[in-house]
């Protein structure tokens, strides 16, 4: 009988809105691919809201960007092509026309909280339907410029990822999940997770920002599989 892989959880704070949480998890992605066949990991997802109050029609993300971190046009535009280089290196797209706008993601949130409810708590992938939504919401956001404020791209992304769009729909019409993003908020916050990404490892080791894979693999072999020879 082949021997059971010890098991790592990876908890992620993160907002569709957040640029370095595309990132962070493409550079986690080399991490597991570097333990892969010593160390099984099991990914969840969390809600973050970088702009709890953003309004149902946007914010020009440029002007919100300026606005927020008090920086000229300048700033913003390199700070933009720096981001959108490093996400290329990655194999990830960022096409911000003129058009892009930051966006209210409640209600992205509560369909990743129900794909994470549909979940298996011990199932054997790494990761699971959660993910692959996470990853299209990002991909509608920040490749295709979609609205993903708007329920029909919601249920739209949803069923890209082979969940049911008729539930999807039914959920983003009423409050579904609402009340569980709300709780699951406010207990990050209380875990002092005030950025993100944020990465928990099994359960008590918080990993804060987009790190390079070399941060998290370090953690890892003196944390983790340290413990368990």
């Amino acid at each position: 009988m082949t021997e059971a892989l010890p098991r790592l959880s990876v908890d992620i704070v993160s907002d569709v809105m957040c640029p370095w949480c595309i990132i962070g998890w493409l550079k986690f992605e080399k991490v597991m691919a570097h333990f892969e066949g010593r160390l099984a990991f099991r990914v969840q997802w969390h809600p973050f809201e970088l702009n709890p109050d953003m309004p149902p029609e946007g914010e020009d993300a440029a002007a919100h960007v300026m606005r927020k971190y008090g920086i000229s046009a300048d700033q913003s535009r390199a700070n933009s092509g720096r981001l959108a280089d490093i996400a290329r290196e990655l194999g990830f797209a960022f096409n911000r026309g003129p058009e892009f706008r930051m966006r209210n993601s409640f209600d992205a949130h509560r369909l990743l909280t129900w794909a994470g409810a549909l979940e298996e708590p011990e199932q054997a992938a790494a990761t699971g339907v959660q993910t692959a939504l996470k990853l299209a919401l990002f991909r509608a956001h920040f490749t295709d410029n979609r609205d993903v404020s708007d329920h029909a791209v919601l249920a739209d992304v949803a069923a890209s990822v082979g969940l049911d769009r008729v539930r999807a729909a039914a959920i983003l019409a009423g409050d579904d999940y609402g009340e569980m993003v709300r709780v699951e908020e406010a207990y990050w916050a209380d875990q002092n997770v005030t950025g993100v990404p944020a990465f928990i490892l099994g359960g008590r080791m918080m990993v804060p920002g987009a790190q390079d894979p070399e941060v998290f693999i370090r953690v890892i072999e003196s944390k983790v599989l340290a413990a368990a020879a």
